[in-house]
């Protein structure tokens, strides 16, 4: 059988496509990153209820218009750790009927066509209408405004603009086969669901987006050669093409993404086994009259959004059956596989790849303070099992920060906006800061075993003051942990007053020990030993006030001037200065409240 077309209409079809295709990128693009913050917001309340997940699922597809994409970025979360597989059922439930809402926009261009039998109201319906108005706004925001919310959002209806003319192109192209008979019997041949399940597949695996391979199918509509018989079968077997994505994404995968991926992959295959086997069945009995009847674009939107609702009202009593099913399809090995903390897939979507650094950091930050904590224990009580655990942190600690930095640049890459940019230049810097904390922590286990080994004795006094110490190291660290895991100012901002309190306890206790040696109290091995201890605590709270500061400067002025900012604060903020009394008052050394209980202070001694 031979379709005789001409070449100029195929090469006008073929650039119908690459605008069609090309629109669909630059307005998913730009809706990912217009709607970052809403999408990371959304991510954050991941539960494992699946009604939740499923929502989830179709509002972040509904707004990136590409269920391949929220599929990839699942299969990314699962693979990372960062979601499990049973919330991922639902997630990915929701995905596939939120891509629905493409086919009904690319619908809008087969409103009205013949625009003089049409009233008013609609003419104002017809893309070749409101699309150029469209497209003049989304041009208007993008050269004219500062602000890169409001030029994504431009670009969002720029990209709606390319998608509909590619969209008319191909149905001006194709309008030419109308009357063509053997065009006409091509699609006869799909009355074999087979043939029509295997089409649609195929051309959606080519393009690998089900939205731009319904696009093609509605354009083709317009040639009247398409019935409701031969595009059901199509349109489930795009359903099933569009996995392909997922699919390829998973190879690189562990046993979970994989499973993910093949939730995808099941989820269409047996919706489309049962409901075209039961169409045909009841088509069989009842003798559907619809199905030669000539589709039109509103049509095919039907036909795939009914599909995807049923698909989900068949599962949805059956999610734990269809993520068994995918854990039974990869079974388990032997050996437990490493989890991936960070996932290239994110990259796809910036601003939530950001947010799963943040919360990497997150768990690298408490893996380093605890660490830290767990050493002072040590000086006070010697135990070889915590000794150990503080190295396992600290060797986590030192992984945390190989695998942040190397992704952080890779992210850095991408096409961010300011926010997320900002983000990862914090991020970038307190990683250094946490992993140093677990070294000093480290070197505070070392000192501990010195103590152990020489059973060197403080004195009741030095035992005193180093508890003090210790107390104000503990709070230091607390604070710096959940200033940096709330993104909080205002507890960032009690830092670098204690920070100063710490170096001035640091600092008289290094006096107390030089005068201990004059007096011959202690050995030059005790002495060196509490220089350790006194150097590692130190420095440990000056990075704490490195990430604070980093905090306040990049959260709360969208810059870096970390050293600026602290050497301001001191000189001038009443604040700090009441904070640095209170914990002077709060942290006080034996001698010291002896000398206040007679009117004086250390410094007046000094």
């Amino acid at each position: 059988m031979v379709i005789t077309i001409d070449l100029f209409d195929v090469l006008k079809l073929m650039y119908g496509l690459a605008l069609f295709l090309f629109g669909m990128d630059i307005m998913s693009d730009a809706m990912k990153k217009g709607a970052g913050n809403q999408l990371k917001a959304i991510l954050a309340s991941l539960t494992s209820n699946t009604v939740k997940g499923f929502l989830l699922g179709l509002g972040v597809t509904a707004i990136i218009q590409s269920s391949s994409a929220t599929t990839v970025m699942v299969v990314g979360f699962v693979n990372s750790g960062a979601m499990t597989l049973y919330q991922a059922v639902g997630v990915i439930m929701g995905a596939n009927v939120g891509t629905a809402v493409t086919s009904w926009l690319t619908g809008l261009s087969g409103v009205g066509a013949g625009g003089e039998a049409v009233s008013s109201i609609l003419q104002w319906m017809k893309p070749d209408t409101w699309v150029p108005i469209l497209c003049l706004i989304g041009l208007g925001l993008t050269m004219f405004s500062k602000k890169d919310r409001k030029r994504d959002f431009g670009t969002v209806f720029l990209g709606f603009g390319v998608l509909m003319i590619g969209m008319e192109t191909m149905s001006g192209a194709v309008s030419v086969l109308r009357t063509n008979v053997q065009f006409q019997s091509l699609f006869v041949m799909f009355r074999n669901p087979i043939f029509g399940v295997v089409a649609g597949m195929v051309l959606t695996a080519i393009v690998q987006s089900s939205s731009a391979s319904v696009g093609i199918l509605q354009s083709l509509t317009t040639t009247g050669a398409i019935t409701y018989g031969a595009a059901i079968p199509i349109i489930m077997g795009q359903n099933i093409g569009t996995c392909v994505t997922a699919m390829i994404s998973a190879f690189s995968a562990n046993k979970n993404g994989k499973r993910a991926a093949l939730i995808h992959l099941y989820f269409n295959i047996i919706g489309v086994l049962v409901w075209l086997n039961l169409f045909y069945l009841l088509d069989y009995f009842l003798d559907f009259t619809f199905v030669d009847y000539a589709v039109d674009m509103w049509g095919i939107a039907g036909i795939h959004t009914i599909f995807k609702v049923l698909c989900v009202l068949l599962f949805a009593p059956f999610t734990k059956q269809l993520e068994r099913l995918a854990t039974v399809s990869v079974k388990d090995s032997k050996e437990e596989e490493n989890v991936i903390l960070l996932d290239d897939r994110l990259m796809q979507t910036p601003s939530v790849a950001v947010k799963r650094c943040e919360e990497v950091t997150i768990a690298m930050a408490e893996t380093s303070c605890e660490a830290l904590r767990l050493s002072l224990k040590l000086l006070k009580n010697y135990d070889k099992k915590v000794a150990q655990k503080v190295r396992e942190y600290e060797n986590r600690s030192d992984e945390y920060e190989d695998i942040l930095g190397s992704y952080l640049v890779k992210l850095s890459a991408c096409d961010l906006d300011g926010q997320d940019s900002h983000e990862i230049t914090k991020l970038l810097h307190v990683i250094g800061d946490f992993e140093r904390i677990s070294d000093h922590a480290v070197s505070v286990v070392i000192s501990a075993e010195e103590i152990e080994d020489n059973k060197i004795v403080f004195s009741e006094d030095e035992r005193r003051d180093l508890d003090v110490l210790s107390a104000a190291v503990d709070e230091i660290i607390g604070l710096v942990y959940e200033c940096f895991r709330k993104n909080s100012v205002l507890i960032a901002e009690q830092v670098e007053p204690l920070e100063q309190v710490v170096d001035y306890l640091t600092e008289q206790m290094k006096m107390q020990s030089v005068l201990r040696l004059q007096k011959k109290e202690s050995t030059i091995q005790h002495g060196f030993i509490v220089s350790d201890i006194l150097n590692s605590l130190e420095r440990a709270s000056d990075h704490c006030s490195n990430i604070a500061g980093c905090v306040i400067e990049i959260s709360g002025h969208g810059s870096l001037l970390v050293h600026q900012y602290l050497g301001a604060v001191k000189d001038s903020d009443a604040n700090y200065n009441l904070a640095y009394k209170e914990y002077r008052k709060k942290y006080q050394f034996l001698t010291e409240e002896a000398s206040e209980s007679k009117g004086l202070s250390r410094e007046k001694l000094k």
